[in-house]
Formats: C-alpha cells, structure tokens, sequence
C-alpha cells in the first residue's frame, strides 16, 4: 500500500490533510455501498410505474423494503454532505464561513434524513 504522507507527518501521526484519508475512504466507502443500493432502488421504482398508491405503500411497507430505503436515505445524505464539505473546503476561504457552512450543511442533511427515515417508518406502521 502506498503511502502519501510525508515523514513527518508519518512521525505525528497525520495524514497529508491530517484527516483527508479518513474523508476520502467515507466518501468512497459510501459510494461503493450506495452503487447497490440504488440499483435496487430504481429496479424496485421502475417495477412500480403504474402500481397503485396501496401497492406502492405496500412496497415500502415491506420489512426488506424499508430496511434498505432507510439505509439508502442514510447513506446518501451521508455520501452528499461529504461532497459539499469538500466543495465548501476547497472554495470557501473564509474559516469562519467555511464553519458554518460545513455546519449547516451537515445540519440540513441530518434534518431531512430524519425526516425520510420518519417518512418510512410512519408508512410500515401504517399511517
């Protein structure tokens, strides 16, 4: 395995960006779990066209179903806010603002990840 880390850094402990190996394996970790995950997606929406709303919400219903909506929900909020910190790092060059920015990010996607999660769990249990 290749090492892209200067001596010194090696001696710290840190990495070239001290964290930047750790970002870049969660994004790409992420990526090769979501690469599955949406080709069930799409196969299971495709599948869908034309179903009606109760053979729609019986789809999602389904216990294998919804455990794997929820782990894509999870995954690709997780996978996109990654890729807006990276953005955000490179093109923002203000601390300050590119705190915030990182922060709200994560805070956006945590919010609206709930609310998926939320969205799924109140369709198993039927409401």
């Amino acid at each position: 395995m290749r090492r892209y880390e200067t001596a010194v850094s090696r001696a710290r402990g840190l990495g070239s960006a001290k964290n930047g190996f750790h970002h870049w394996w969660h994004q790409r970790l992420t990526a090769l779990v979501l690469v599955p995950l949406m080709m069930w997606l799409g196969i299971g929406l495709a599948l869908q066209a034309g179903a009606d709303f109760e053979a729609a919400r019986a789809w999602v219903a389904n216990p294998f179903n919804a455990t794997l909506l929820i782990a894509a929900i999870i995954m690709l909020f997780y996978h996109g806010a990654l890729g807006v910190q990276v953005v955000i790092e490179d093109y923002v060059h203000l601390e300050g603002l590119k705190w915030f920015g990182n922060l709200a990010v994560y805070f956006a996607c945590f919010l609206v990840a709930v609310a998926g999660i939320l969205a799924v769990i109140q369709i198993v249990l039927g409401g």
